[in-house]
This record gives structure tokens, C-alpha cells and sequence, in this order.
């Protein structure tokens, strides 16, 4: 399976003219999975706009990436950043959440694999501890958009907002074991850029 994201700054006036734009070019694309959607608060440099599309094959998204990169460049779009990467979700049970999360992050230069693989592991067994995570995929990055070059997307779906702002972001497994990686102030600090975390509500299941 290959998934596209993209987070769209947006100037406000323009915002909702692009969201059913988009959602039209998913929809007559035959796109299999995707949501379009404004982004709800709390989200931090992960833009106003939310794309995420994930097809079957990587073929698939090379034949139509031209009719929504040319929705993309218009001036009411200020800033994209996105990526590109393959992977196969994981699910809890058969409730889909109704918000759907990503966090761009870049790791840096040089970093050992091993360490890496540590990394990804930490992160992979959140949703172990975090029951309000109904489905999950960490991927590394095969294409960038933007001016970071992303490495990885951590990717839910939440049972709901509260599920992702309290027992997600406020769990020891989080703020004890993952945060270290990412806190200037530790030894173990591996990701030192700015990380995109965007969120938008669903009304069905993407990650599966």
C-alpha cells in the first residue's frame, strides 16, 4: 500500500473552496482510502488543510499526482509540506476512530540505524499502552515535499479528540520513553527539527 500526505497552509478566504476541491479529485480519482479536511486546534505546524490518500499501488498514485499537484500551486496555498512512504496499518478491533492524526519528523543525519530501529520500536509500541488508538502505521519516508526532509510519519486514528490530547499526549509511555528523543535537553535526542503534527476529524476508518 502506498499513502500521500500533504499539509496545506491556506489563506482563510480560500480554505474551504480548496477542501471540496480536493475531496472531488480524490473521489473522481478512484482513490481507495482518503480524507480531506481542515485541520482542528491544537494542531502544530501541520498546516489548515489535512490531504491523505492511500492506494493500492504506488502506479496508481504516479498516474493522477498531476491533478493534485496542479490544485496545489494556486496562491491561495502558502506552504505545503508532505511526504510519501509505503506500509501496511495495524488495527484494534473493528471501531474506526472519528480523528485522524500524522506526525511528520525528521531524523537526524548520521543517526545509527540502530538507533533508528530503537527508535521506531519505542514509538510502534505506544498504541500497546494507548487504548484510545483504534488503528496505527510508522513508515519511513520515500518522498519529501517541503522544506524538511522528512524521514518518517507516525500515523493514527483516534477514538476522539480527547483520546489524542489526554491519554495519548499525557501518557507515561510518552512523556517517560518516546520524549527523549525528541528533547534537545537529553543525550538520546534524535530528532532536533521541527515535527509537523496535524490532526482533522473523520467519519470513517483510513488506516486499513
Amino acid at each position: 500500500m502506498y499513502s500521500v500526505t500533504r499539509l496545506l497552509d491556506v489563506v482563510p478566504a480560500g480554505r474551504d473552496r480548496l477542501v471540496a476541491e480536493l475531496s472531488a479529485a480524490a473521489a473522481a480519482a478512484g482513490v481507495p482510502r482518503w480524507v480531506v479536511g481542515p485541520t482542528l486546534p491544537g494542531t502544530r505546524n501541520g498546516g489548515d488543510v489535512l490531504v491523505h490518500l492511500r492506494f493500492a499501488t504506488e502506479d496508481h498514485w504516479a498516474r493522477v499526482a498531476g491533478q493534485f499537484a496542479a490544485l496545489l500551486v494556486e496562491p491561495a496555498v502558502t506552504r505545503v509540506n508532505g511526504v510519501g512512504y509505503s506500509g501496511v496499518p495495524q488495527r484494534r478491533g473493528d471501531t474506526a476512530g472519528t480523528v485522524y492524526r500524522t506526525l511528520l519528523l525528521r531524523v537526524a543525519p548520521g543517526t545509527p540505524e540502530s538507533t533508528v530501529v530503537r527508535f521506531e520500536r519505542e514509538l510502534s509500541s505506544m498504541p500497546r499502552y494507548v487504548r484510545t488508538i483504534r488503528a496505527w502505521q510508522l513508515s519511513r519516508v520515500s518522498e519529501a515535499i517541503g522544506p524538511t526532509e522528512w524521514t518518517h510519519v507516525f500515523e493514527q486514528e483516534f477514538s476522539d479528540v480527547d483520546g489524542l490530547m489526554g491519554p495519548y499526549l499525557m501518557h507515561p509511555i510518552h512523556w517517560a520513553v518516546v520524549d527523549r528523543w525528541f528533547d534537545p535537553e537529553t543525550t538520546d535526542v534524535i530528532v532536533r527539527d521541527r515535527v509537523c503534527h496535524s490532526f482533522c476529524a473523520i467519519a470513517g476508518g483510513v488506516l486499513s
